[in-house]
């Protein structure tokens, strides 16, 4: 029998190092460094709880042995697993599948491998390719074989959406209570800087005085839509898939609306087909997550260049040194956080289009979802937790906050001056223009123009001119509802604390 080898290569995995010749066909072998308990190196063995003896007379190659395995991210779901079992426990029993000794054992042997994750102590084994497949392997461990009576009727597919799902909506209603000590965070800082003013700005460039904490308040405006959006994405999620089996259903009449209930869902999916592969629900928090973290990216923007400006201090705690400048301190803290929008942009967009050629129903491809979920909680955590700290610890500067205020943000109020005279806002927008332009062309500020200036432009000006260049008069005139006005923003302030509190 003829052989060749064929070495590709040293270093290269897989390894081509033999094919064989038999009747006329080429069978290749596959070198793999599995080293056993002797050990020696062998090819792989399938094994599991879906291994050699059922379908498969094979061995697994290690490198799909790796690349299928999911148990390394998903036991983050080992208690929303534990959960969904002992309630799908209940069901069967009732359903007449298992004693009520047998539920009771298995329950019990399933609150043993909850205590032993939680303490570190679960023992993952060769075969444990998720979470399911470790519970249960443990399970049946600890029992014997009622632990393999669990698994009737249910699939993999409606128990990692289960999990899926379960551990989700808890995530999610964490982050309401991180948004909610952000708002609140905001909402006292701004309370106490009421009487501080700031330029504002449109196209980065000079527009008109506001308040501090009406600058502040606007961000807090974009979070509130950002919670009431997360609130919107949670009853959507809150739906029990369990009972759906592979994609056809259950066969064993298990009461789904009991499984609902037992796990906390607001109800049960209505399709199973659909509720096995239905992953919009991660798809709405990824996209959820970008907008939230887009927002906290233009906070960290603005809090750089007023950083930068001296308007605003940065806590120490949240910045970082130069490696060579020693008189660096870098807003670090504030640059991740800006540049964390970007990437979670790329992990929605990304899982989008993953999901965007699926077949219905199941495919190995929905693994990918706990991977980004997983990492746009975390980081969405993170980010709340540091704004929330920068925030808190930030000192406004008045002194420097006022210096960057000029008179000719008050051009808008000379316009608003003749209004009140019953000129169309139209003629008085081009008569300030026109003052504006002396005062550039003579090369002093619009406020130091005389009233025989002003007068000789528009004869309507009149002695009470002057009272509008006062920068607190002029944001105090804007007192209407969301406007800059001390009253207004109280009112923004008071209001955003009560919805933090529904949080």
């Amino acid at each position: 029998m003829p052989f060749l080898r064929h070495i590709l290569s040293d270093n290269l995995s897989p390894k081509i190092w033999l094919s064989k010749c038999v009747e006329g066909k080429i069978l290749f072998l596959f070198e793999r460094k599995t080293v056993l308990s002797d050990g020696k190196e062998s090819l792989a063995t399938r094994g599991g709880l879906f291994g050699a003896g059922g379908r498969f007379s094979g061995g697994t190659d290690p490198i799909m042995e790796k690349f299928n395995e999911s148990l390394s991210f998903d036991k983050r779901m080992y208690d929303q697993d534990i959960r969904g079992s002992v309630a799908y426990a209940k069901a069967i029993c009732a359903a007449g599948i298992l004693s009520e000794k047998e539920r009771d054992d298995i329950i019990a042997g399933l609150q043993q491998v909850r205590e032993e994750w939680r303490s570190g102590t679960f023992e993952i084994k060769p075969g444990d390719e998720d979470i399911h497949t470790a519970n249960e392997r443990r399970l049946t461990e600890l029992i014997g074989p009622a632990g393999g009576k669990l698994h009737t009727g249910r699939s993999r597919n409606d128990q990692v959406a289960t999990d899926a799902r379960l551990w989700t909506v808890e995530a999610e209603r964490d982050l309401l209570k991180d948004l909610s000590l952000l708002l609140d965070t905001i909402s006292s800082f701004s309370e106490n800087h009421l009487d501080v003013l700031m330029a504002g700005y449109t196209h980065l460039q000079p527009a008109q005085p506001i308040r501090f904490s009406h600058w502040l308040m606007s961000h807090a405006a974009a979070l509130v839509r950002d919670a009431g959006r997360l609130q919107e994405i949670i009853p959507r999620t809150n739906l029990c898939p369990l009972g759906s089996g592979a994609l056809a259903g259950n066969a064993f009449g298990v009461d789904r609306e009991f499984l609902a209930k037992e796990l906390g869902f607001n109800g049960v999916t209505s399709n199973s087909l659909d509720a096995v592969c239905d992953r919009d629900f991660i798809v709405d928090f990824l996209f959820w997550s970008t907008l939230l973290l887009t927002h906290l990216s233009q906070f960290a923007e603005d809090v750089i260049i007023n950083n930068l400006l001296k308007c605003i201090t940065i806590d120490d705690a949240y910045a970082t040194g130069s490696s060579l400048m020693p008189q660096k301190k870098n807003p670090d803290a504030l640059e991740l956080l800006r540049g964390k929008a970007g990437i979670a942009l790329g992990r929605a967009v990304g899982f989008t289009a993953t999901l965007k050629g699926l077949p219905r129903a199941y495919n190995k491809d929905l693994q990918e979802d706990k991977v980004q979920l997983f990492d746009a909680v975390d980081t969405v955590k993170d980010c709340l937790a540091i704004a929330t700290g920068i925030v808190a610890t930030m000192v406004p500067n008045p002194n420097m906050l006022v210096k960057a205020l000029s008179p000719e943000m008050l051009a808008t109020d000379l316009a608003d001056y003749l209004v009140r005279k019953g000129v169309p806002f139209r003629e008085t927008h081009h008569i300030s223009g026109a003052c504006v332009r002396l005062s550039e062309e003579r090369g002093i500020s619009i406020d130091k123009l005389t009233l025989e200036d002003l007068q000789k432009i528009d004869g309507r000006f009149g002695d009470d001119i002057m009272s509008v260049w006062d920068y607190e008069v002029s944001v105090e005139r804007k007192n209407v509802t969301g406007g800059t006005a001390k009253a207004s923003v109280m009112k923004q302030i008071k209001d955003t604390r009560a919805f933090a509190a529904t949080l």
